[in-house]
């Protein structure tokens, strides 16, 4: 970013990632700024706004308005707390920039998938431990798409209606620019078991509807999308081929998973 005269961004993260190794990485190298997204604290709250409009004089600023790891796989509504504080820095220098990561696997994908809603915070060191568990033969590609600045001059901080309106805004241009692999297309499209070529149909029918609703494609045919997609999500345990040839599921919890990735678009 500095070769190219960009302002590396601090990095907003909830405060569950500074414990341990993690913490020490956040704190004294990525210079991340811990969020404590469920305090109720009102004096909390008075100086995180205060914080962020003081740091967004000088620095961008780096936030998931999810505010969180989505458990269903689903795009989660946009929470509006940051939104507000960042409100209150210089709005006629302010720009949004939206961005969109989407992932052929998430490596927590089965934990996620089977706990379907975040039912408590549990030390994320647990949770690290975890997913180098499940860290054996995973590989994933990463899409990280932008899209056009949006200017925030024209909203007002102490308009409710006008928040809603940006976090909503945020929320539809993330969810434009969300790009849709295969392995969420045959996720989309996969029965209980399937013939290859079926497969590749049903697959075509449904790249054919998203590309009409202006989706960010990965693929433009099914029977790409099955090339590009099968073999991971078999070699991930999600699906699985028998002695036939037919394709089957191996793994429902996680398949609905990344279905839901693209729910959004429908």
């Amino acid at each position: 970013l500095l070769d190219n005269g960009i302002r590396p961004p601090v990095i907003a993260a909830g405060i569950n990632l500074f414990s341990g190794p993690l913490g020490i990485i956040n704190r004294h190298v990525t210079g991340a700024i811990p969020i404590r997204r469920n305090s109720k604290d009102p004096a909390y709250h008075v100086t995180l706004k205060a914080y962020v409009a003081e740091l967004l004089a000088r620095r961008d600023m780096l936030f998931y308005p999810e505010g969180g790891r989505s458990y269903s796989g689903e795009l989660k509504p946009s929470k509006m707390g940051l939104l507000h504080a960042a409100l209150q820095a210089d709005r006629s220098k302010l720009h949004v920039v939206p961005m969109a990561v989407s992932y052929d696997f998430v490596l927590e994908d089965r934990t996620l998938s089977r706990q379907g809603v975040k039912r408590r915070q549990r030390p994320f060191r647990h949770e690290l431990a975890e997913m180098v568990g499940q860290a054996v033969g995973y590989e994933s590609r990463a899409f990280v798409t932008f899209g056009a600045p949006m200017p925030l001059v024209d909203y007002d901080p102490e308009n409710k209606r006008d928040i809603v309106r940006l976090a909503h805004r945020i929320h539809d241009e993330i969810g434009r620019l969300y790009k849709v692999l295969p392995t969420a297309i045959l996720a989309s499209v996969m029965r209980p078991a399937m013939e290859r070529p079926a497969l590749a149909d049903a697959a075509d029918a449904l790249i054919g509807e998203l590309r009409a609703k202006g989706a960010n494609l990965a693929v433009t045919t099914g029977r790409r999308a099955v090339d590009e997609g099968l073999d991971p999500m078999v070699g991930r345990g999600i699906l699985a081929i028998d002695a036939r040839g037919r394709i089957r599921v191996r793994d429902r919890f996680v398949l609905r998973y990344y279905a839901r990735t693209i729910q959004h678009l429908f």
